[in-house]
């Protein structure tokens, strides 16, 4: 049982680290909102977004489901489509304003739609979920891959939890908000980089 909590955690925080658009969207949030309960809705959003493609995979159901060119083209198309228009919002985006009017620009609902966005319509993050975190699930059956599972999803929420927060004391750190223009360009750039990858992939099929 410990190998298979141990092996999930730190898979799970291998796949997690690497800076990604759902990273960026998750820490900024943490920075521009004026409390950090008002990044909670982006939190908790991420966390289950990623607990249930981890269930999907482990389960074999996102292997059927990718099994389907044509899903994967609609999959790849979308995310392509909405990274290039999440970087287009966060290039022309100016933090220092954000903070004042962030409750009225990000209401609970684009929040919410936001976050499920760069979550879900992220094919490489899906790819590499089913790819390394379902295909590592086979060697364990009953209670060892429950436990590689809840590891899995615990990585998922302790991330973005300590993320948001590393974005809250980011943001008090830098009351000027240059810091934060500077990392909303980065962040940008990263997703339009995402976008250009999809957008090959998508050619190149």
């Amino acid at each position: 049982m410990l190998e298979a909590f141990f092996h999930g955690f730190i898979l799970a925080l291998g796949l997690i680290l690497p800076l990604g658009v759902q990273n960026v969207f998750v820490f900024n949030q943490g920075a521009l909102q004026p409390r950090f309960v008002y990044a909670l809705p982006v939190i908790i959003t991420a966390s289950l977004c990623d607990t249930l493609l981890i269930l999907v995979s482990v389960l074999g159901v996102s292997f059927l489901i990718l099994g389907s060119f044509w899903i994967k083209i609609i999959l790849i198309g979308a995310g392509c489509i909405f990274l290039l228009y999440m970087g287009w919002t966060t290039w022309n985006s100016k933090p220092s304003n954000e903070r004042e009017e962030s409750r009225n620009k990000f209401s609970l609902k684009k929040q919410v739609l936001f976050a499920a966005s760069v979550s879900l319509l992220n094919p490489h993050a899906i790819m590499d979920t089913v790819g390394v975190i379902g295909t590592s699930s086979l060697r364990y059956q009953g209670e060892d891959k429950v436990i590689f599972a809840f590891a899995c999803i615990l990585v998922s929420w302790l991330w973005f939890f300590g993320l948001s927060l590393m974005g809250r004391l980011t943001g008090k750190l830098d009351p000027s908000g240059n810091f934060l223009l500077l990392l909303n360009k980065i962040s940008a750039l990263v997703m339009w980089g995402a976008a250009v990858y999809l957008l090959f992939t998508l050619l190149s099929k």
